[in-house]
């Protein structure tokens, strides 16, 4: 298992010989790890992931329950500090900045759209997308502007005006898209985005997240379990016992789509 993952992160480094040629790299970690705990408990979530995640591309990160995807979807998004190794936005190692700059990157450079929505319960659909505007520093005219814009662009303009309460589980991902696009960010995190959601609604959601990627080129990393996303990512990197243990690009998969471990992909 070690030597396959080791064989993999080189992979992912170098690059794929189809994918990612002349393309800038906008997230990279080196020798990336995760220790919860201490001694004979201590759960290594994470063991030495080497990756790289291109400008302006969609990729999936996929696994089975409790094989790190999660724990590496918080360490990319500077939710979490890593136990050991680097990881580096734009080049610039995450560990280095003060708590002044993580909070710029975060409210600036990454939206983060989250399985339970997190929206908030007492405020409209616009109200929600513009709450992180306020802290921006974007005045209430252009955060009215851009919020309905986004509202539009996710296809729920016309419920701008509705609390979470009013609204379906597909309509609430929608208004968490929107939010996560506030402040323009270029990397968009999704963590599992239509765990909670029936299949229309599912594709659906999928579909906007491809538009925004490829119409706004922000690049999109989804955690989930969903097969339906391999068809539409341009990668699929593969975590199993905190490691990675393949990355492939779309062409290389394309032909495994339809079946996979028996069920319907």
């Amino acid at each position: 298992m070690e030597q396959t993952a080791n064989q993999s992160a080189t992979r992912t480094e170098s690059a794929p010989a189809d994918q990612g040629r002349d393309r800038a790299v906008i997230i990279r970690t080196l020798d990336l790890a995760k220790i919860y705990g201490e001694g004979e408990t201590a759960t290594h979530a994470l063991q030495g992931v080497n990756s790289i995640v291109y400008r302006g591309e969609l990729i999936a990160i996929m696994g089975p329950s409790g094989s790190g995807k999660s724990t590496f979807f918080n360490m990319v998004g500077a939710l979490d500090s890593p136990s050991k190794g680097r990881i580096l936005i734009d080049e610039v190692d995450v560990a280095q900045l003060s708590a002044v700059e993580l909070a710029f990157l975060r409210c600036r450079k990454i939206g983060y759209i989250f399985q339970s929505f997190n929206l908030i319960r007492y405020m409209t659909a616009l109200e929600n997308v513009t709450v992180p505007m306020s802290f921006a520093g974007v005045s209430p005219e252009e955060a009215r502007r851009r919020g309905m814009e986004l509202l539009d662009l996710v296809g729920i303009a016309d419920r701008w005006d509705h609390r979470p309460i009013e609204m379906s589980g597909g309509q609430q991902q929608r208004v968490a898209i929107a939010r996560a696009m506030c402040n323009l960010p270029q990397i968009l995190l999704a963590d599992e985005p239509t765990a909670n959601l029936d299949l229309a609604t599912g594709e659906s959601i999928l579909a906007t997240l491809q538009r925004i990627n490829q119409e706004r080129g922000v690049t999109v990393i989804c955690s989930t379990h969903d097969h339906r996303l391999l068809k539409m990512c341009d990668r699929i990197m593969w975590i199993r016992d905190g490691m990675v243990e393949r990355v492939e690009s779309r062409e290389n998969i394309k032909i495994k789509v339809g079946t996979i471990g028996g069920e319907q992909a």
